[in-house]
């Protein structure tokens, strides 16, 4: 069975940063492309960053320039570097990986 879990995630002031991390088994991982979603109160799951199995990477407007997506695939995890972190930026954040592979999603607050 495929294997997803987040971690890395958590309480943060605004302007600080967090590294959220999906080490993923059960699957050939450098053949998938790969993504970070979110979703905050009664509203719908939306994608953040997104990197394909080249390596290119697509960013929401919202989180350009504050967002990096990256990939290891030896260690086979795929992070989500997050910078001057904002209010707006509280969600769950969920891993995905090829398009049917989700991890159980985390908790980010960014509050003062």
């Amino acid at each position: 069975q495929v294997r997803v879990v987040e971690s890395g995630g958590g309480l943060v002031q605004p302007g600080g940063s967090l590294r959220l991390s999906c080490p993923a088994s059960g699957i050939l991982f450098s053949i998938h492309n790969m993504g970070w979603y979110r979703q905050a109160p009664v509203t719908q799951r939306e994608v953040v960053a997104s990197i394909t199995v080249g390596g290119s990477t697509t960013y929401a407007d919202s989180v350009k320039g504050r967002f990096t997506i990256s990939r290891d695939n030896t260690e086979k995890t795929v992070y989500l570097q997050m910078n001057n972190l904002k209010p707006e930026d509280t969600a769950v954040y969920y891993c995905k990986i090829a398009s049917d592979s989700w991890g159980q999603g985390i908790q980010v607050t960014v509050s003062s």
